[in-house]
């Protein structure tokens, strides 16, 4: 049967290809258009084909705009109008409108069945609609029947609720009334009983009793009952007098240090519910009283009042300065005022302190609550050190404000820094005392004190500077940079060590003013040592020996003996002080030190050099002399008496100058810098006539004697004219040593004792003397002057030394092997044994 024709209906002019797009996937799978006789019909040329219709038309430049959702027919019709092409246009259109009816009648045919069914399903629908708007009409029936059933007991039912609510509250503040009467009637019965006896009155109990009934009334909400109010009017009267009593307790039991007092106090108001605002009160309240305190003492006008110099000539007041005359009142009274403020400053922070204490200790007895985390949180700082914090930044304040603006304070408080700083240092030294409990925080730590200390580092910059001023003026004036030629007096000398010594008693007692003083000292130290080199005299004249002492060698002793006086003075200042505060004047002491050695130390090394010189002429002597006219000669040597002369002229024109008294300075309990050079030249000329002693050969019985006569000789000189031998040490028992050694027979000297006491090299060159003449001494091996040679010994070692002894006994051993000789002189092996012992000795030292 043939599907019926489905008419056709006018397709509207903005819609139609909006409508086809939704079929723009399924006319892919069609094939060509059809028409209704089921030939194949091809689209009109003027569109190009495609496999869609709308494919084509969306690609046509003319059907594409139709596309768009702003299209304007009428914009299209005057475009097309004025293309001067309409009619061609309009055909274009038409054969356009002919390929959508055709492509919407193949869609539809395609899609026959499917438009069947779903007309269809429409009938069911609808059927099914109607049934429901039936049951609908039925339901609403049945819930408005339903309504007015159950309308009337639902208004019932409210209304019971709320009665029944109303009633439960009623009851509830009925009890929590009666609760409140029966509290504040115990609450009462606590008030009376500390009327009648004021001891008895238990503040903690009545506290809790008022904090209770007052949560209970804001809990509640009881306020505007009468009964209720009438009695909250006489709690917080009751509450007033609490506080006030509570305070009362709590100030006592700070005032006396009191921790069961403190306690209480402090229970009262945790009771009440403000310990943290009485606390905060309270800190404010000693912050205040600290700040107020500083404030006074440093108060110009007060004290100027005080002291009878408030007012100038004329009745102006003054600001800060007293009048003439009343300046000693005025710094009695600073001075007082200091005092006391300290007193004020150390119980203010003791009391926090205390305070602090109770709070960290005291737990509730029913919560167990510590009550110093009531007040505190994790990171907050502690009630002592916001306390202190506030006083030391109030004092340092106050301390620059009176140093800018009172030049009185200014004055007094740096010429009188000592005493300023005892006071500081008093405060915090009683402050720790008093707050060095076992296992409780300390009132200030280190840092602390730092700051309080740091306070006044103003007076004590102005204190320091004043301290090197007057010294350096002191060292300006007795060495003056525009003279040369003048050297201070004794006296001179002794008002800068006299300055020096009040300068550090003035602050000895306290350790940290004695360093910086001290390193002002030094300062003044150095700059004398530099004023005093720039004095000294330098030159030929400086250095004669020959003639007696030049005035520019008297004006160098002068200086040495006056810097010798201070170096000694002010060592002895420093023997009652801590090595590490002495220490500090070690650098300028050394300074000083080396320029006084340096007004002499020429002068010294001429004379050692002019004795050296005489000691060399030993080589020009004749020691091998036979017969018992050179035994019994009992003169003295040549050099030795000219040796004697030199000594004695160097005392007497020079060493006794700088030596005045022989009993005295000479002794072995007196180290100077003069004792110290005639020690060491005395030294350095007992081993050079040693070592040179030594070196001569050949060496007779009687050239013994007479060697051993100038050494004699030599002794004596030294003893009476330079140091005492005896106190001489190893130079001493060396020349002591050496005379038996030269009489002992060759076989025993190897095994004497005396040996320890000798230079292993003076040994081995003593021990040439007793070889053969093929035996050459390094000094002759190497054609040395005896000068030449001695310089050498002075820059080598004894290992060194030997090793030059060893290269001669070497040739010497190979001298006796050529010519064929069976024995080596006796010397021979005892060098090598000597020697091989002081090798072996400088290995195990090595290692």
């Amino acid at each position: 049967m043939a599907a019926p024709a489905i008419p056709r209906s006018p397709i509207p002019s903005s819609s139609p290809l909006q409508r086809l797009s939704t079929f723009k996937d399924r006319t892919t799978t069609t094939a060509t258009p059809t028409s209704a006789a089921g030939t194949i019909t091809s689209p009109p040329s003027s569109i190009p084909f495609s496999s869609s219709p709308l494919d084509s038309l969306s690609s046509d430049p003319i059907f594409s705009v139709f596309f768009s959702s702003d299209f304007d027919s009428a914009r299209f019709s005057s475009a097309a109008l004025s293309s001067g092409s309409a009619a061609s246009r309009a055909e274009k259109l038409q054969d356009g409108i002919r390929l959508l009816e055709k492509q919407l009648r193949s869609e539809v045919l395609s899609r026959h069945d499917d438009l069947l069914s779903q007309l269809s399903s429409l009938r069911d629908a609808e059927s099914a609609v109607s049934a429901l708007r039936s049951a609908v009409t039925t339901l609403q029936s049945s819930v408005r029947r339903v309504r007015s059933e159950i309308a009337d007991p639902n208004r019932q039912i409210r209304s019971k609720t709320l009665q029944l609510s109303n009633l439960h509250r009623t009851t509830e503040l009925l009890q929590f009334t009666i609760r409140v009467l029966r509290q504040s009637k115990k609450f009462r019965d606590v008030m009376a009983a500390g009327e009648s006896e004021p001891e008895k009155l238990d503040l903690a109990k009545a506290a809790q009793l008022h904090c209770e009934i007052l949560s209970l009334c804001n809990e509640n909400e009881l306020a505007g009952i009468a009964v209720i109010d009438e009695e909250l009017n006489w709690v917080f009267e009751a509450g007033q007098k609490l506080r006030s009593e509570g305070m009362r307790v709590l100030e006592r039991g700070l005032e006396g240090l009191n921790q069961a007092e403190v306690g209480a106090g402090l229970q009262v108001f945790y009771n009440l519910g403000d310990l943290r605002a009485t606390v905060d009160g309270l800190i404010s309240k000693y912050k205040s009283q600290g700040v107020k305190s500083v404030s006074v003492a440093l108060d110009m006008k007060a004290i100027s009042a005080w002291s009878g110099g408030g007012y100038g000539p004329g009745g102006i007041q003054r600001s800060g300065t007293p009048q003439i005359g009343s300046g000693g009142k005025a710094k009695e009274a600073l001075w007082q005022r200091m005092s006391t403020c300290m007193d004020q400053l150390h119980s203010i922070v003791v009391a926090v302190w205390h305070l602090q204490r109770v709070l960290s200790k005291k737990r509730d007895p029913f919560t167990h609550m510590l009550l110093l985390d009531e007040i505190m949180q994790e990171g907050d700082p502690m009630l002592t050190d916001r306390v202190w914090e506030a006083l030391v930044k109030s004092f340092a304040s106050q301390m620059k404000s009176a140093f800018t603006a009172s030049s009185f304070v200014k004055e007094i408080f740096t010429v009188g820094y000592p005493k300023l700083y005892s006071m500081i240092e008093n405060l915090l030294e009683r402050i720790s005392r008093d707050t060095d409990v076992k296992g409780v925080l300390p009132a200030i730590t280190l840092e602390g004190k730092d700051q309080m200390v740091s306070a006044i580092e103003i007076f004590q910059i102005a204190f320091l500077a004043l301290c090197l001023s007057r010294l350096s003026d002191l060292v300006n004036t007795v060495f003056p940079v525009s003279s040369r030629g003048n050297v201070p007096s004794k006296e001179h000398i002794s008002r800068i060590i006299s300055r020096i010594q009040e300068e550090i008693e003035a602050v000895q007692p306290n350790g940290r003013l004695t360093v910086l003083v001290l390193r002002e000292i030094s300062k003044v130290l150095l700059l004398l040592a530099e004023r005093a080199e720039y004095q000294i005299s330098t030159g030929p004249e400086a250095r004669q020996i020959t003639g007696p002492a030049t005035p520019a060698q008297l004006k160098n002793f002068a200086l040495c003996q006056h810097l010798q006086e201070i170096h000694m003075r002010i060592s002895s200042m420093m023997t009652g002080l801590p090595i590490i505060i002495s220490d500090i004047l070690s650098p300028s002491l050394g300074a000083m030190y080396g320029v006084a050695c340096d007004s002499v130390t020429s002068l010294f090394q001429a004379m050692l050099d002019r004795l050296e010189s005489c000691i060399l002429q030993i080589h020009e002597q004749n020691f091998s002399g036979l017969g018992m006219d050179a035994a019994m000669d009992n003169n003295s040597s040549p050099y030795m008496e000219e040796l004697q002369k030199c000594i004695l002229h160097f005392r007497s024109e020079f060493l006794s100058r700088l030596l005045p008294s022989s009993t005295n300075t000479l002794s072995a309990g007196t180290e100077n810098i003069c004792t110290r050079l005639v020690t060491s030249m005395a030294s350095r000329v007992l081993i050079f006539f040693i070592r040179h002693a030594s070196l001569v050969r050949p060496l007779s019985e009687s050239g013994k004697l007479r060697m051993a006569r100038d050494m004699a000789e030599l002794e004596l000189a030294v003893g009476q004219n330079l140091f005492p031998v005896e106190q001489l040490g190893p130079p001493y028992r060396a020349l002591r040593a050496f005379r038996p050694i030269i009489f002992l027979e060759t076989s025993q000297l190897g095994s004497s004792s005396l040996l320890q006491d000798l230079p292993l090299s003076v040994i081995l060159h003593h021990l040439y003397s007793r070889g053969p003449e093929e035996l050459q001494s390094p000094m002759q091996r190497n054609k040395l002057t005896p000068l030449q040679y001695s310089l050498w010994l002075d820059s080598q070692g004894e290992d060194q030394i030997w090793k030059g002894i060893k290269a001669t006994l070497d040739d010497y051993a190979a001298k006796v092997r050529v010519r064929g000789d069976k024995e080596f002189s006796p010397v021979y092996p005892l060098m090598l044994r000597l020697g091989s012992a002081l090798s072996e000795k400088t290995v195990l030292q090595k290692s």
